[in-house]
C-alpha cells in the first residue's frame, strides 16, 4: 500500500498527500485539516545567460554560446578543424564531438547551442573513441609527407594525430589524388592534404568578400577550388594560409626555406599602410623569413593584407648599407665622417628656411622629432611630409580633424556610413574588412568617389564633389539615413587631403557632419584615414611648414628622410640633396649624400595609426652593414653642425616625444581627441585614390620580387 501511495504521489504532484489521502469523513473535516495551498512563486526574470556544467564544473555563459564556446570559456580544450570563431559554423570535420547528458550519441560541440543545466562531458571513453574514429577517417586519404610539408611543426592535424591517432591503418584501398590549383604567386596548394574543413571557402566568402574558392563534387570526389582556373582576387588572400589546419594551403614565397622551430619571432607593427596591423616577424639569423599576423581585436583582429605579409623579401634587395658621397664618378662609398663633412660644407652656404626636410612614408616618430628639433636649432621651419602635396599644408592644430575618431573597432557599431574620396580596399584592406563586417551586420553604405568593387554593396552617389554639394543642398535620401541612424559615420580618404580644393571639400564635409548629426554625445562619426604609416605622427608632432617657410624661396639643401614620391616637384635641380633611408629608391638616385638607415624590422620605433593609436616596432634582425637607426644619425649630424640635440638615449628621445605630444607616452593605448569643428569646390575634378598600385607603394614593396610577381599575375589575368 505504501508503494502504491508513492506512485500516486508522483502522478499527482500538485496535490498535498494529506489532502489526497485524508481519512476524515466529509468536506468539513477536509477543510479543517488541509492548509490553503500557497500561491506559485513568480517566474524568474528572463536572463541572457545560462549555467552549464563542463566536466562537472559549473560555468555561466551567454545563451548565444555553443557548446564548444562554453568549453573554451571553462578552459577545456576541444579539438577542432573546421570551427573558427570568426567564421560561420560548418560542422564538417566532427572532431569536436563531446558527450551531452541525455543525448543518445556524441554531438558536434561547434553546432550545438548551450541550454540551461546542460551537462557536458569532454573526456569520457565514448568521446575518446569517437574522436579516434574521426581521426582515422581524416587520415585515410592524407599523404604521409610531413617531412617535406611547410606546415610541419605548426600543423593542427599533426598535433591531434599525436593524441587521437592510431599506430596502424585499417585502410588498404588506393588513396585518392587531387590536382593542385594555381591560385597565384602567393598561395601554394597541395590539395592531396586537404581535409575539406572549408575554412578557406568561408573566409573568401564572408571576410574577404571575393567568392574566390568553393567546393565541387560530393563525398570522396569533393575538391576545394576556383571552379575555373583563376587567381585569388582578394588583397587578403594570404590569410587562408593561417586558417588552413593542414598543409593544403601554404606560403609560396616561404616554401622550403625554413622550419618553424628554427625561427625567432618578434612582435612588431606593420608599416605598409596606416592601420598599423600587429604582426610577428619571424627571422633566422640576420634574415627575415616570413611575417604573420598577431591578434589585436582593436586593430586588425587576426588578419593581414597581402602586401604586409609578403613584401618582406624587399628588405634584402637594393639596400643601402654604407654612406655614399657624390663625386665626379657619381655616388661612391665613404665613411660616416666624410659624409658628415660633405653635409656641413653644404649647410654652410644655406641658412634658415633655405634648409628643407621632407619626411617619407616609413619614418618613425623618433626621427621626426629629432629632425624637427635640428631644423629649428638651425633656424628653419621648412619641413613637410611627402603626402602633403597640396598648396597649403594640412592643419595640425586640432587632432580630431585628421583622425578616425570612430576608431577601427567602433565601425562595427555604425549603421550608416558615407565614404568620401576613398578606396579602402587598396588604401587599407584590413580596415575594409571591418567595413564589410558592418555591412553584413546591417549597415547601409554610400560612396562619393571612384565606382569600384569594395567587396560589399554600396550606393554610389557620384564621383565628383558636386555629389557632396547635392547631398547638402537637398533632402537627399541618404542624408535622411544619416540623420536617422543611431551611429552614423563619414570616412574621408587620403586622396581628399591631396586635392588643391581640399579645404573647400573639408568645409563641405564638416557642414554635412553638423547637418546630419554625425557627431553627438557618446559618438563621433567623423573619420579621416591615411595610407602611409608616418603621416599621423608627423601631424601630431607638427612636422609641417611654418608660416615663413610657406613663402620662402626654393631651398638650397633638401634633407629627404626616406622620401621618394613627389620628389620632382619638391626638390630644385640645383639643390644639395641628403637622402637618409634604407633602400636605394628614387630619392637616393638624386642624392649628393646618402646616409644608410634602418628598416622597420631592424629598429624599435613608434608609429601612430590613423585612429591615433601609438604602437611600437621592435628590432627582429640586426642593422645591415654600416647603417644606423635614423634618429641616431640625426643626433650625430646635429653635433657636426654645431646644433647638438639634448638627448643621447632612446628613452630620452621618447621623453622628448611625450613632451611635444603627451599621447606618445601611452603606447598601445588609444586617447580620444576632443572634437572641435572647424573655396570654391572643383566640382568637375573627380575624387581619386592616391594608391594606384596596391602592391607597390613604398621603397620596401618596390624592392620586393614577390610584389612584382603579383603585378604581373594581375596583368596576365586581365589579358
Amino acid at each position: 500500500m505504501a508503494l502504491n501511495m508513492q506512485r500516486l504521489g508522483r502522478m499527482l504532484p500538485s496535490l498535498p498527500v494529506s489532502r489526497a489521502f485524508s481519512t476524515a469523513a466529509g468536506p468539513a473535516a477536509t477543510q479543517a485539516t488541509s492548509p490553503t495551498p500557497p500561491s506559485p512563486p513568480p517566474p524568474p526574470p528572463p536572463s541572457d545567460t545560462a549555467e552549464v556544467f563542463v566536466d562537472g564544473q559549473p560555468i555561466t555563459v551567454p545563451k548565444s554560446f555553443t557548446v564548444i564556446q562554453a568549453c573554451d570559456a571553462a578552459g577545456v580544450d576541444i579539438p577542432r578543424f573546421c570551427y573558427h570563431q570568426r567564421l560561420s559554423i560548418a560542422g564538417n570535420c566532427r572532431m569536436c564531438l563531446v558527450e551531452v547528458e541525455k543525448s543518445p550519441k556524441p554531438v558536434a560541440s561547434c553546432a550545438m547551442p548551450v541550454m540551461p543545466g546542460q551537462k557536458i562531458k569532454t573526456d569520457t571513453p565514448l568521446v575518446k573513441k569517437a574522436r579516434e574514429g574521426v581521426m582515422e577517417f581524416l587520415l585515410i586519404n592524407h599523404p604521409l609527407d610531413c617531412p617535406i610539408c611547410d606546415q610541419g611543426g605548426e600543423c593542427d592535424l599533426q598535433d591531434q594525430a599525436m593524441i587521437f591517432g592510431s599506430d596502424k591503418s585499417r585502410f588498404v584501398e588506393t588513396k585518392r589524388a587531387v590536382d593542385d590549383k594555381n591560385l597565384g604567386p602567393l598561395v601554394k596548394t597541395v590539395m592531396n592534404r586537404c581535409i575539406h574543413c572549408t575554412r578557406c571557402v568561408r573566409f573568401s566568402s564572408e571576410v574577404a568578400g571575393t567568392e574566390d574558392l568553393g567546393v565541387t563534387g560530393r563525398g570522396r570526389d569533393s575538391e576545394i577550388g576556383t571552379y575555373v582556373e583563376k587567381l585569388m582576387q582578394s588583397e587578403l588572400s594570404g590569410n587562408v594560409i593561417d586558417l588552413c589546419p593542414v598543409g593544403a594551403l601554404t606560403s609560396k614565397p616561404y616554401a622550403f626555406t625554413a622550419r618553424s622551430w628554427e625561427l625567432k619571432s618578434t612582435e612588431s607593427v606593420d608599416v605598409s599602410d596606416a592601420l598599423g596591423s600587429n604582426i610577428k616577424v619571424d627571422a633566422r639569423g640576420s634574415e627575415v623569413m616570413r611575417i604573420t599576423p598577431r591578434l589585436n581585436e582593436e586593430v586588425n583582429e587576426e588578419w593581414l593584407s597581402d602586401k604586409a605579409r609578403f613584401q618582406y623579401d624587399g628588405l634584402k634587395r637594393q639596400r643601402l648599407n654604407t654612406p655614399m658621397v657624390k663625386g665626379p664618378n657619381g655616388l661612391q662609398p665613404a665613411t660616416w665622417g666624410a659624409a658628415f663633412e660633405a653635409i656641413r660644407g653644404a649647410m654652410a652656404g644655406a641658412k634658415g628656411d633655405e634648409i628643407k626636410a621632407i619626411a617619407g612614408k616609413l619614418t618613425d616618430a623618433e626621427t621626426l622629432v629629432a629632425t624637427k628639433d635640428l631644423l629649428n636649432r638651425l633656424g628653419s621651419g621648412n619641413m613637410k611630409h611627402e603626402d602633403d602635396v597640396a598648396a597649403e599644408p594640412v592643419c595640425a592644430d586640432v587632432r580630431s580633424t585628421y583622425l578616425a575618431n570612430t576608431t577601427v573597432m567602433g565601425f562595427e557599431q555604425a549603421d550608416a556610413i558615407l565614404l568620401v574620396g576613398t578606396n579602402p580596399r587598396h588604401e587599407s584592406p584590413v580596415f575594409n574588412s571591418r567595413l564589410r563586417k558592418a555591412f553584413l551586420d546591417g549597415a547601409e553604405i554610400a560612396s562619393i568617389g571612384p565606382n569600384i568593387d569594395l567587396t560589399y554593396k554600396y550606393q554610389h552617389l557620384g564621383s565628383e564633389p558636386a555629389a557632396l554639394s547635392q547631398l547638402l543642398a537637398s533632402e537627399h535620401p541618404f542624408l535622411e539615413k544619416l540623420k536617422s541612424a543611431s551611429a552614423p559615420a563619414i570616412v574621408i580618404g587620403p586622396g581628399v587631403l591631396r586635392r588643391e580644393d581640399r579645404d573647400a571639400v573639408m568645409r563641405a564635409v564638416h557642414e554635412l557632419v553638423d547637418k546630419a548629426g554625425v557627431v553627438r554625445p557618446g559618438w563621433n562619426g567623423f573619420n579621416v584615414i591615411h595610407d602611409s604609416a608616418s603621416r599621423v605622427a608627423a601631424l601630431d608632432l607638427g612636422f609641417v611648414p611654418s608660416a615663413s617657410a610657406r613663402s620662402a624661396p626654393p631651398p638650397k639643401v633638401v634633407y629627404l628622410l626616406g622620401a621618394d614620391d613627389w620628389m620632382d616637384r619638391e626638390v630644385p635641380e640645383d639643390a644639395f640633396v641628403i637622402y637618409q633611408g634604407h633602400h636605394g629608391d628614387k630619392g637616393a638616385t638624386r642624392a649628393n649624400v646618402v646616409l644608410p638607415g634602418a628598416a622597420y624590422t631592424e629598429k624599435s620605433g613608434l608609429y601612430v595609426n590613423f585612429e591615433g593609436r601609438v604602437q611600437q616596432t621592435r628590432a627582429a634582425v640586426p642593422v645591415l652593414g654600416d647603417a644606423r637607426e635614423d634618429w641616431k644619425i640625426v643626433r650625430a649630424l646635429s653635433e657636426v653642425l654645431g646644433a647638438r640635440l639634448p638627448y643621447d638615449t632612446h628613452s630620452a628621445v621618447r621623453a622628448r616625444l611625450a613632451e611635444v605630444a603627451p599621447h606618445f607616452a601611452l603606447i598601445n593605448n588609444l586617447q580620444q581627441p576632443v572634437w572641435l569643428n572647424g573655396e570654391v569646390l572643383q566640382k568637375d575634378v573627380p575624387f581619386q585614390s592616391p594608391v594606384n598600385n596596391f602592391y607597390m607603394t613604398d621603397s620596401v614593396s618596390r624592392a620586393s620580387a614577390v610584389m612584382a610577381k603579383c603585378i604581373l599575375a594581375k596583368q596576365e589575368a586581365k589579358n
